[in-house]
Order: C-alpha cells, then sequence, then structure tokens
C-alpha cells in the first residue's frame, strides 16, 4: 500500500505542488551583503597599524590620545551645568555653584568650552603621527605588492583604475581613523553621558524621548545613506571609468593624432561623464532628502523635550537654567547628529574603497620565491632550455617541447614568424612567467628556485621599444645601477654611442626625455635603453627586437652599440629582421612553438629550409625599397 494513502487530499495536492523557488538577490544586494561581511575584515586589517607589537611609541600615543579624548567630553557634557548655574544666578534662583557670581560662572562656561576643544586638538594632535604612519605603511605595501604581480595581472588591468583604487583605499584609511575613532566613538559615549545625566537630574521620560528620537534618527539616516552609498558606489564607477579613458587617451596621444580621434575620444569620455552626472545629480537629491528627514526628526524630538522642560519650570519643579541647560544638551547631541548620515555614508563607503585595496594586497602573485631560495649564482652565463613547454591561456599552447641552450659568452639569435614564441622564450627567461613544463635553467640552476631579484640582476634586456622615465637623460641612465657614480654614467653612454649627441644638447645629461621619453627619437631611446643595461653590467643579455621598430640607418647605428654591449656576454637575440643576426654563433628558427631548424647563418642558407624562404623574402622587400 502507498504510504500517503491515509494523506487527505488537500496534503497530497500541497505535496505535489512545486516548490517555490528560492528568490535570487540582486547584485546590489550580493556587493551590499559581503560589503557588511568584509566590514570587519577591513577594521581587521588595520586594527595591527594602530597597535603594532613591536612600535610600544605608537601605543603610548594612541593611550594618550583616548585619554584626551575621553577627558574632552566629561568636560563638554559638565560645560552646561555652569550655563544653567548662570542663567540661575542672573534670575536670582538657587545654584550648587551660585558662590561664583554670574560673571564667574560665565566665566568658567567659557573656560570648559576652550577646555574641551583644547583637549580636542591635543587629542588630533597626539594623534597624527600614528595616524600618517599608518598611511604610509598601507601604501607602501600596496606598492610593493603591485610590484610582485605577475606581467598577466598587469596587462589584464588597466593603469588608471589600479591608480583609482590605491588613492581611494588610502584616503578610506584617513578616513576611518579619523572619523570612526574620534566621531562615531565619541558621540556613542557622549549619548550615554547625556542620557544618564538627563534620567538622573530630570526625568526617565526625559531619557525615553531623547532615546526614541535617537533610535529614529539613526535608523532614518542608516536607511538613507545605504540607499546613498548604492548612488556613491554607481558614481565611483563612472569616475573611475572615465578616469580609466582619459589616462589611456592621454598615454595614446600620438596615436590619437594619427586618426584624427579628438572627437572619438571626448564623446567617449563625455559619456562616461554624463553616466557620472547622472549619478552625482541622484546622489545631490538624496542628501536633500536625508538633510529635511534628519532635520525633521531631530527638531520634532528638541520640541518634545523643550515643551516637558518648560512644563516643569512652569510647575516650579525646573528652574529657568535646567529649561537651558536641557536645551544645550540637545542642542549639544544635534551638532554631532547631523553630521551621522555624511560619516556613515563615508565610512561605509571607506570600508569599500579599503576593501578593493585590501582585495588588492591578497591578490597572489602568480610568480613568488621559494622558501629560502638561494641567490642566482652566475659562473659563465650558460642559458639552457629543456622541453620547455608554455601556455598563456589552457587551450592555447605557444611552446611546445623547445630544447636550446646558450653557452657562456655566445651568441643565440631566435627568429621565426608572428606567434611563434620567440617573445615568451625572453618573458620565460626573466621568469615573468612560470614553465608550465620542462626546466630553464642558468648555469644549471633551475630559475624557479632562485630569488627573483637574484635572476633580474643578472639579465639585462633591450627591449623593442624603450620606455623612459619622465626624468632626464642622466636619471635614466643611472637607472641602471643603483649608486652608479656621474662618470660611470658617461662611459655607458660612450659605450652605447649617445655621449657626444647628449653633451651637444643645451642641458646635457640635465636634459628631460618626457612622458615614456617622447622628446627623444627611436634611435635616442634606444641608446639611452643600451647604456643603461651596460651600466647594469649583467652577465646575460637579452634582447628582444631591440632593433626593429627603427629604420635602416638607425638600425646599422644601434647594431654596433649592441655588439659591444654584447662582448663577453651569454647573448640571446629575438630578432624579427634576419640581417641584424647574421652573425650570430647559432640560429634557431621557431615555428608554431617548435624549434624546426638551428645553425649558422650560412649552414641555414644552405640547408634551404624555412630560415632560407624568410631570408629571401626579406632580402626582396628590402630590394624593392
Amino acid at each position: 500500500m502507498p504510504a500517503d494513502t491515509d494523506q487527505t487530499p488537500a496534503a497530497r495536492r500541497r505535496d505535489r505542488k512545486t516548490p517555490k523557488p528560492e528568490r535570487i538577490p540582486t547584485e546590489a544586494e550580493m556587493i551590499d551583503a559581503a560589503e557588511r561581511q568584509s566590514g570587519f575584515l577591513v577594521l581587521r586589517k588595520v586594527a595591527p597599524y594602530l597597535w603594532p607589537k613591536d612600535m610600544p611609541w605608537v601605543k603610548r600615543r594612541v593611550v594618550l590620545a583616548m585619554l584626551a579624548l575621553l577627558v574632552s567630553k566629561l568636560i563638554i557634557v559638565a560645560t552646561p551645568f555652569f550655563y544653567r548655574d548662570a542663567v540661575d544666578a542672573l534670575a536670582g534662583e538657587g545654584a550648587p555653584m551660585l558662590a561664583l557670581g554670574a560673571i564667574g560662572l560665565t566665566v568658567a562656561y567659557g573656560m570648559a568650552r576652550l577646555m574641551g576643544v583644547g583637549f580636542q586638538q591635543v587629542r588630533d594632535a597626539v594623534f597624527a603621527r600614528v595616524g600618517q604612519r599608518a598611511l604610509r605603511m598601507l601604501a607602501l605595501e600596496t606598492f610593493q605588492h603591485i610590484h610582485k604581480l605577475s606581467m598577466r595581472y598587469h596587462i589584464t588591468r588597466k593603469t588608471g583604475g589600479l591608480s583609482r583604487i590605491i588613492e581611494r583605499g588610502v584616503k578610506g584609511v584617513d578616513f576611518l581613523l579619523r572619523f570612526l575613532l574620534f566621531s562615531i566613538g565619541p558621540l556613542i559615549l557622549e549619548l550615554i553621558l547625556v542620557g544618564v545625566i538627563l534620567a538622573v537630574l530630570f526625568d526617565i521620560w526625559y531619557l525615553a524621548v531623547v532615546t526614541v528620537t535617537i533610535a529614529v534618527y539613526v535608523w532614518f539616516t542608516f536607511a538613507v545613506t545605504e540607499w546613498r552609498v548604492r548612488l556613491r558606489r554607481q558614481m565611483n564607477d563612472s569616475d573611475t571609468e572615465a578616469n580609466q579613458r582619459a589616462i589611456d587617451s592621454l598615454l595614446n596621444y600620438e596615436t590619437v593624432k594619427y586618426f584624427g580621434a579628438e572627437g572619438r575620444e571626448a564623446a567617449r569620455y563625455d559619456l562616461a561623464m554624463a553616466d557620472y552626472e547622472n549619478a552625482a545629480i541622484k546622489t545631490n537629491y538624496s542628501l536633500a532628502f536625508l538633510n529635511f528627514g534628519q532635520a525633521l526628526i531631530i527638531t520634532a524630538g528638541l520640541v518634545g523635550v523643550m515643551v516637558m522642560a518648560a512644563m516643569g519650570v512652569q510647575s516650579g519643579e525646573l528652574s529657568v537654567g535646567d529649561f537651558v541647560m536641557v536645551n544645550s544638551y540637545m542642542i549639544q547631541l544635534t551638532v554631532p547628529l547631523n553630521f551621522l548620515g555624511t560619516v556613515y555614508r563615508e565610512i561605509r563607503q571607506a570600508l569599500v574603497d579599503m576593501g578593493q585595496m585590501f582585495g588588492l594586497l591578497e591578490q597572489p602573485a602568480e610568480i613568488d620565491d621559494k622558501p629560502n631560495a638561494p641567490d642566482l649564482k652566475v659562473s659563465g652565463g650558460h642559458v639552457t632550455l629543456e622541453n620547455v613547454r608554455f601556455a598563456y591561456d589552457t587551450d592555447r599552447e605557444i611552446l611546445k617541447g623547445v630544447s636550446l641552450e646558450a653557452r657562456p659568452g655566445e651568441t643565440v639569435a631566435i627568429v621565426g614568424s608572428t606567434g611563434s614564441g620567440k617573445s615568451t622564450i625572453g618573458r620565460l627567461l626573466f621568469r615573468f612567467y612560470d614553465v608550465a613544463g620542462g626546466a630553464l635553467k642558468i648555469d644549471g640552476q633551475d630559475v624557479r628556485d632562485v630569488t627573483q631579484h637574484s635572476l633580474h640582476m643578472a639579465i639585462g634586456v633591450v627591449p623593442q621599444d624603450t620606455v623612459l622615465f619622465n626624468d632626464t637623460i642622466g636619471y635614466n641612465i643611472a637607472y641602471g645601477r643603483d649608486g652608479a657614480t656621474q662618470a660611470e654614467v658617461e662611459d655607458a653612454a660612450r659605450a652605447a654611442q649617445i655621449h657626444d649627441f647628449i653633451m651637444s644638447l643645451p642641458q646635457g645629461y640635465e636634459t628631460t626625455v618626457g612622458e615614456r621619453g617622447l622628446k627623444l627619437s627611436g634611435g635616442e631611446k634606444q641608446r639611452v635603453g643600451i647604456a643603461r643595461t651596460l651600466l647594469k653590467d649583467p652577465p646575460i643579455l637579452l634582447l628582444d627586437e631591440a632593433t626593429s621598430a627603427l629604420d635602416s640607418e638607425t638600425e646599422h647605428e644601434i647594431q654596433d652599440a649592441l655588439r659591444r654591449a654584447g662582448q663577453g656576454r651569454t647573448v640571446l637575440t629575438i630578432a624579427h629582421r634576419l640581417s641584424t643576426i647574421a652573425e650570430a654563433d647559432r640560429i634557431v628558427v621557431l615555428e608554431k612553438g617548435e624549434i624546426i631548424e638551428q645553425g649558422s647563418h650560412e649552414v641555414l642558407l644552405a640547408q634551404g629550409g624555412r630560415y632560407a624562404q624568410l631570408w629571401q623574402r626579406q632580402q626582396a622587400e628590402e630590394e624593392q625599397n
């Protein structure tokens, strides 16, 4: 017999009903939930900067700042007593401190207000160094971590958006330190103290009215601010997008000019700014609604308490000074409460911004040193690739079991068509990426087993397009080795055949090169790059299509400098123009991620294979030109 035969028809119908699917939260709701959950995590991460184990002076300053805060609040809460007694003295009513007289009480009232402000300033001054140190350490940690992240991460992120995340994150920490410690905390303390005074000196109903008023005020403020936070997030997204487009456009200034695309760029920027404008307008409307609602609630509470006090004065239970003191306390609470919405919203926003920054800090470095990894010890600069496999994406393998070697002092050229994997070998050698299979070794040491710093110091790279800092020529050359003397900089410039050109400039080595070195020609930039690498004096030299972006005449001049640079070093040359590598000790031909030929220029031409085809094609193209 079926198990459900004793159920009623209605029960069976209910069982047969399809259960209602759970409501899927919206993206905004999921973001809000994640932000609330991450808020405590963010605070936990900031806490060590305020209470570090190895810096007792920071702890002392935090304690002193908190003591100054407590004293200032006690003085501020006690101040209305002087005001009350001064009013009672003027009204001829009895007062506990009447012996001071109306004038004395008025002076005491002023001194109390001054001391309250004074201790607040002492608090800020004592805490300033703690806060600025925390900001500095966070900014430095973020900056260092960004440099540790892999090339894969950097080429997928927009620099403008990344800089905004860091900027807003550090500002968020600054805001949180100042307002969470010195606004929200003191406000709660002041509310408790005032509530106790109203309940003890007057009536429990005063405390009830004030408590209800504050509860409604806080609920309304937080509810509206949650809505405003979502609007602010939209505004931030639009701001980030506009900033990214502006920076991207300015970095590609020449390209924009080449294609007469100023109008298109302005339209794209304006579109992002239009989104920002709409979000900003909604934010302003919501602010007006918030301010009016807050004023309505706080005014209703103020009027309610003052009516109760007025009735007490009329009945003789309270003095005029009591009435004034109640009014003072309510106004005293109104001022910080008026900022509660702004402070809460900014704290929420600060937590969002800090969450993004800490998320960036938690981004794992794809390439990291092994624990206790030793430094690379270069004895000759023998580079070997043993059955190396690699893919940027899992579905498209770039290198398919490549094995080659460059012996100490040998020049090995790697050639092949576009996409064959030439530049990838250079990136793997410098360990921008790790091999997926096989091994890449220098003097028998796997590059994955040594520190990245020692590996980078052993390899000098001259890329296809040398990017310079927006500083002087001297600074850019000296960047090759920290602490290099001016004489060493000039010797490197002479070896790169650019010293005479620099000296012909009005400001010589103090000449600024502009953003990304745009004030220099392509050949001049390359020579500066070569000089910088020569100053580094690495045992291994990687030339990544170092002359492919130059004209033939400039290329021949640069080749002389490169040949001098390669003397006594192991040189790996990734080349597009075959004429530049004809004198290489060995030429390796890559095709679709595999080595199909290798040998000297003469041997490969004699074989009549792929290299010979590429050589003949380029020779024909040069003859036509």
